[in-house]
C-alpha cells in the first residue's frame, strides 16, 4: 500500500501559474507522498509527449511512483458518430497512460442532466459497451481502467457495481472515492464496504455536511437531494475516515491511496495535513 497525492489537490496553484505539474510532483514528494496521480487540470498531456516524458523523469528523480492517469469522458451522447469519436479519443488517452508507465487509468463514463435510475437503466448497456472496448484496448498495455463514483449520475455504489458487472472485464474496476458517495446522499462507510471488492485504487476525500434546511451560504455545493457539502482537509470533515480506512485495510486492499483535497484552505497546507492524517489513521486502525 502506498499513500500519495493527486495533482487535482494542487490544481489551484497549477492553474494560477504558481507551480507547474513538475513542481507539483516535487511538492508531493517533499510532503511525504509515495506516488503522484496525474489529473490534467491546468495542463494537458494530449498531444504533448514531451511533458509526459518530463513527468516520468521528474517522478523518478524525486523517488515516487506515477500511479494513475485520470481523465474526463462522456459516452452518454446522442449520436453514433459522437459515441464512436469519444471511444477513439479515450483510446488515445490510454496510449498516453502507457507512455506514463502507469498500470491504472480512470476515465469518466457519463454525465446527464437526467440522473434518474430510469435513464441509467435505459443506457447502462451502451455505456458498458464503450467501457468494455476501452478496457480491451488497455489490456495490451497491462492497464486496468476504472470508473470513479462521481458526477451524480454514476455515483451511488449500486450504480457503480452495476456498470462494473455489465462491463465484465477483469481489468475494468472502480476508483473508489470514499467521500464522493456523500454527493449522492449515501452513507460513505456503508458504500465503501459495498464497493471495496471492486476497487483498483482509492481516493481519500473529506467533506463538511449541512442539511438542506440550513443553507450555510457561499463555498458550498448541493448533493443530489439538496443537502450542502464543502470540501475539507482529510480527517477534519464529517466523514468517518477512520472507519472507511479500517474497512479498506481489513479487505486486504494493497494498492494506491490518493489524497484529493478540494477545501477552501491553502492547497499545500490542506494536502499535507490530509496526507499526514491518512498515514496516521492507517497505522491506528
Amino acid at each position: 500500500m502506498k499513500i500519495g497525492v493527486s495533482t487535482y489537490s494542487l490544481y489551484r496553484p497549477i492553474q494560477s501559474g504558481e507551480i507547474t505539474v513538475l513542481g507539483a510532483i516535487e511538492k508531493i514528494a517533499e510532503m511525504g507522498g509515495e506516488h503522484v496521480e496525474i489529473v490534467p487540470i491546468g495542463y494537458t498531456l494530449t498531444g504533448n509527449p514531451e511533458l509526459v516524458d518530463q513527468i516520468v523523469a521528474k517522478a523518478k528523480e524525486v523517488g515516487i511512483d506515477v500511479s494513475n492517469y485520470a481523465i474526463g469522458a462522456n459516452f452518454a451522447v446522442d449520436t453514433e458518430e459522437a459515441y464512436r469519436k469519444e471511444i477513439e479519443r479515450v483510446k488515445g488517452e490510454v496510449d498516453i497512460a502507457a507512455r506514463l508507465g502507469v498500470k491504472l487509468m480512470r476515465h469518466d463514463v457519463a454525465s446527464r442532466q437526467d440522473t434518474s435510475i430510469k435513464q441509467f437503466n435505459q443506457e447502462v448497456g451502451r455505456l458498458a459497451e464503450a467501457c468494455r472496448e476501452i478496457a480491451d484496448y488497455a489490456a495490451q498495455y497491462g492497464i486496468t481502467t476504472s470508473v470513479e463514483n462521481h458526477g451524480y449520475y454514476i455515483q451511488a455504489s449500486d450504480r457503480v457495481q452495476t456498470l462494473v458487472q455489465a462491463v465484465d472485464r477483469p481489468n475494468f474496476r472502480t476508483t473508489l472515492d470514499v467521500g464522493n458517495f456523500m454527493c449522492a446522499d449515501e452513507d460513505p462507510v456503508a458504500a465503501v464496504k459495498n464497493n471495496i471488492p471492486y476497487a483498483s485504487m482509492v481516493h481519500i476525500k473529506d467533506f463538511y455536511l449541512r442539511p438542506a434546511a440550513l443553507n450555510p451560504g457561499d463555498g458550498w455545493f448541493r448533493t443530489a437531494s439538496g443537502n450542502f457539502l464543502r470540501g475539507a482537509i482529510a480527517g477534519h470533515g464529517d466523514i468517518n475516515l477512520r472507519e472507511s480506512i479500517r474497512i479498506i485495510k481489513e479487505s486486504g486492499f494493497d494498492g494506491y491511496f490518493s489524497i484529493e483535497f478540494e477545501g477552501m484552505e491553502d492547497s499545500f497546507q490542506g494536502t499535507k495535513i490530509g496526507l499526514e492524517n491518512v498515514k496516521r489513521f492507517w497505522n491506528e486502525v
